[in-house]
């Protein structure tokens, strides 16, 4: 079973978007207590700020199974919304890159991958799918990046219920994959976590526990 410790910073890369303040990620041993006690965490905090920590990967689409992860989030971003351009923010996110045919990319997909590209010195991946935190839609709904449609969001948790306790997950990568974007998945190529509260200008933290995939 892979496993991406959050307590290993080595295994991390942080990634910067251009424009924007970085979230701070640290390890925190005093973070929010579990079920045995208190734990070590990777705590993030944004403060109108956006950037994420990833970690490379190359695992074929076949091989994909099970996903499991945890986090801790104290409260909500006021006015977030995932769906609208300019309300685009969460306490957390756990993000997949995958591979694939980039001749079904639109011009417009294209042309942002191309854009990326020269900015950041990397290809928009073929397809981006996020776990996150919504304030509003049902658990389960899939919300639709309003910038592009390479990147689709899965609500795994939704409004006040959950907040200030470890929140644990098992996702089928596969059958998610299919249900956000309607076919197989391509190579997993990478991993990463995010907090973000750039476009409300806002504030938020949160916790993230240990990563494996089997």
């Amino acid at each position: 079973m892979p496993t991406w410790s959050v307590l290993d910073l080595s295994q991390w890369q942080a990634l910067p978007l251009p424009g924007k303040m970085a979230t701070h990620y640290q390890l925190d041993r005093q973070a929010p207590a579990d079920q045995h006690g208190a734990r070590l965490a990777l705590r993030a905090r944004s403060d109108d700020s956006a950037s994420m920590v990833r970690t490379p990967v190359q695992i074929a689409g076949k091989d994909l199974g099970h996903l499991q992860f945890s986090w801790h989030v104290p409260a909500l971003i006021d006015g977030a919304d995932m769906a609208t351009r300019n309300a685009d923010d969460s306490p957390v996110r756990l993000v997949l890159a995958f591979e694939g045919d980039r001749s079904q990319f639109s011009a417009k997909d294209s042309a942002l991958s191309e854009l990326t590209r020269l900015v950041t010195g990397e290809e928009m991946p073929y397809a981006t799918l996020m776990y996150v935190w919504c304030n509003k839609r049902p658990i389960g709904s899939v919300i639709h990046n309003a910038r592009t449609d390479r990147i689709r969001k899965i609500v795994v948790e939704s409004g006040p219920l959950g907040l200030k306790q470890w929140r644990h997950y098992l996702r089928d990568v596969r059958a998610d994959y299919r249900a956000a974007f309607g076919q197989e998945p391509g190579a997993l190529v990478g991993i990463g976590i995010m907090t973000d509260s750039d476009n409300t200008h806002s504030q938020a933290t949160a916790w993230y526990g240990k990563i494996s995939l089997n």
